[in-house]
């Protein structure tokens, strides 16, 4: 542990951070506008400052220093001086400790107070007066870490091979990494919740059953608990709140160590499962011009944060939280993309979905495909082969950009999720929309060479509701978010079928039951990439709850014990017989977008659709309002020459129809009947067969060149 009588060296402006080499630390931090920068280093228990050195040198605005002698372990922040004019962006104020950006890991977490802000809360002049408060007590301290030593140990650097799922083969789960296992009694108690339970073979091999080769998670990047929530006696769940964008969330470490992360990775590519984690670049912790000054705003706000123009006290809210970060500015770039490699070769991680992608391709014009951001990852050797996913939406202008991400995005498709619910809810006009979804959005994707896989297709996802009050809520029932019931989505395309919430009608329950299992085999048999929220898969409830953000309980947490009830398990198998019905049948993913072309020796279109007559669909028959039957018929020549057709009858009516199939007559086996889960594959269904009421039914075949 150094003390103060080391003094500085020169050292370097890179890499950025805090670089452990065997014979001391060199400290490297960005900023255009300050005047100077101290490191504070601190004692084990990061309550004490022990020594306070000014950063001796600035090249191409990176304060850099050199410490001899230090190690791996050390705590330390930084304090910036500078001009401390809001009204020109500037926000320095050296009497607040400033957490490093590149900051590895970290010790502590932030204990609110009002030292924690930059100015006097309550002066009149608000955010235009200046505390001379110290918030080092208030703050947590990044820890120096040995990456090289880490790096040391053979294939550490990405662990073992990434199973490297091909797109049209993906099958997301998304999780939470505390909420999947908190309420494991499996698991050992002071691991639940934490990246260890992940690896945990009970939850490996749930995943390795359900057949899913992917698992997305919840923000586990560092973030901070906010005010409000903690004084209304909730926490921030979700994690959309990034302190750290280096430093996994210490709570999700249950012994403290990186280390826990990377073996959990490591076992989830051994089982053939990839990991994906939901990425917040878009903003930070730090809030509006009112927020606290913890990291990126003591240190350069003017260049961190998109500004009002001539106006730049106040931060551009694109993203609903207070601010937006700057991606424009070539520094804030790099400390995302860096951010990115670190957690792809570091952790081993295989792809991320970007939380506000549209924030994140905005340029000072506007939206942009070719913003500096998308074009930063399509060429970077290491990330342009990885999965990206992006959620294509934000409350800034334009910001609805649903299908114009550039090539090798894959995006979040709302319009699935809509399109679909309203259909099975019985919404009249919604059957062209629903066929539109099948067929993985072409009109939304088709165009600049992408593949039906950018559709990332879902029916639930953590904000929202789960797939069991999708179909037992009519209304949202967010009462103890402590909002009054007034935030969340007010429009959830939801039925609850007769009867809001839990109910003992059984008549009520067998409707809800036969419908869940359509939408999802409605999911499982579109093109594009499905994605299961954790928990449907056996019925999970929120209790009508559709903004769950701040519910770190039962509220949140995965209920295990539904899965072991009958229904529970009936359904796993049913989702398990669908992901492997989809991976045994191309044709139900392929990997482009199919047009009505048809097969050479058979004359079989590769897409056709029908009315429950058999008939083709007309312009009539699509424009019909109440039309809610609706026959897909797919076929393909798959890798042996064996041509594969695989039929889907949707009856979204609330009547049995009896579906007449259209010529040439096939030897058709029923693969799955959603009415019926626990049928088994039959041959000789015939010229036709009666599907049940809100129901769906999968019939494939395979023949040689004649049926």
């Amino acid at each position: 542990m150094p003390t103060p009588p080391h003094r500085l060296q020169p050292g370097s402006p890179y890499p950025l951070g805090a670089t452990c080499d065997g014979l001391g630390v060199n400290f490297a931090v960005f900023s255009a506008n300050a005047e100077r920068i101290d490191l504070c280093l601190f004692d084990p228990s990061g309550r004490r400052e022990i020594a306070r050195m000014t950063l001796p040198e600035c090249t191409d605005q990176v304060f850099h220093g050199y410490l001899p002698l230090a190690r791996a372990g050390l705590l330390y922040g930084y304090r910036a001086y500078g001009p401390y004019e809001p009204r020109r962006g500037h926000r320095f104020n050296h009497h607040k400790l400033l957490l490093d950006p590149y900051a590895r890991a970290i010790a502590g977490q932030v204990r609110w107070s009002d030292a924690l802000f930059g100015y006097r809360l309550n002066s009149n002049r608000a955010d235009l007066s200046f505390d001379r408060r110290d918030s080092a007590a208030a703050m947590p301290k990044a820890i120096v870490t040995d990456e090289a030593g880490m790096l040391s140990v053979p294939n550490a650097r990405s662990g073992r091979a990434s199973p490297a799922v091909p797109w049209p083969e993906t099958v997301i789960y998304e999780a939470h990494v505390r909420g999947l296992t908190i309420q494991r009694e499996d698991i050992r108690p002071h691991e639940r919740g934490t990246f260890a339970a992940l690896a945990e073979p009970a939850i490996i091999e749930h995943l390795v059953k359900l057949g899913v080769t992917t698992i997305e998670l919840l923000p586990v990047h560092a973030f901070l608990q906010d005010r409000h929530l903690l004084e209304k006696g909730l926490r921030n769940y979700w994690g959309y709140n990034t302190l750290s964008f280096f430093a996994p969330e210490p709570r999700y470490l249950s012994d403290g160590s990186r280390e826990e992360l990377r073996m959990a990775v490591n076992q989830l590519h051994a089982a053939g499962i990839e990991v994906i984690l939901d990425v917040v670049y878009n903003h930070t912790c730090e809030g509006s011009e009112l927020g606290p000054t913890l990291s990126f705003r003591g240190l350069d706000n003017a260049s961190y944060y998109r500004l009002v123009s001539g106006d730049e006290r106040h931060c551009i809210n694109d993203t609903g939280t207070g601010n937006t970060l700057n991606l424009s500015h070539p520094r804030v770039l790099q400390m995302v993309m860096d951010s990115l490699r670190y957690w792809a070769t570091f952790y081993g991680i295989d792809g991320f979905r970007f939380d506000l992608g549209s924030t994140l391709g905005r340029e000072p014009s506007g939206f942009d495909p070719g913003s500096g951001f998308f074009d930063a990852l399509r060429q970077d050797p290491i990330l342009s082969t990885k999965k990206l996913i992006s959620e294509p939406w934000d409350i800034g202008p334009g910001g609805y950009q649903l299908g114009n991400h550039p090539p090798g995005f894959a995006e979040w498709n709302d319009r699935y999720r809509d399109g679909v619910r309203r259909f099975w809810r019985g919404d009249p006009g919604w059957r062209g929309d629903l066929a539109a979804r099948l067929s993985g959005s072409g009109e939304i994707f088709d165009r600049n060479g992408r593949a039906p896989w950018a559709s990332v297709n879902f029916l639930t996802a953590h904000d929202g509701f789960t797939l069991e009050d999708t179909v037992s809520f009519n209304e949202r029932h967010n009462e103890a978010n402590g909002e009054d019931n007034n935030d969340g989505h007010s429009e959830n395309y939801s039925n609850n079928w007769g009867a809001e919430g839990e109910t003992d009608k059984d008549d009520i329950v067998k409707v809800r039951q036969k419908v869940k299992r359509a939408m999802l085999t409605t999911l499982f048999a579109s093109h594009g990439t499905p994605m299961l929220l954790g928990g449907d898969e056996y019925g999970r409830t929120q209790g009508g709850n559709n903004n769950a953000y701040c519910q770190d309980n039962a509220t949140s947490w995965l209920d295990w014990s539904l899965a072991m009830t009958p229904q529970g398990q009936s359904l796993q198998t049913f989702v398990s017989r669908l992901i492997a019905l989809r991976r045994d049948y191309p044709v139900m993913r392929c990997k482009s977008f199919l047009h009505g072309r048809s097969e050479p020796v058979t004359g079989l279109a590769d897409i056709s659709w029908f009315d429950e007559r058999g008939d083709g669909m007309t312009p009539e028959a699509w424009n019909d309002p109440e039309g809610r039957r609706l026959h897909l018929r797919r076929a393909n020549r798959d890798a042996s020459g064996l041509i594969e057709v695989v039929s889907l009858l949707i009856n979204g009516s609330a009547e049995d129809a009896l579906f007449t199939l259209p010529p040439p007559t096939l030897h058709w086996h029923c693969l799955i009947d959603s009415a019926e889960p626990e049928r088994n594959a039959t041959d000789d269904i015939g010229e036709g067969l009666t599907v049940a009421a809100y129901s769906a039914v999968i019939l494939g075949t395979r023949f040689g060149d004649h049926p």
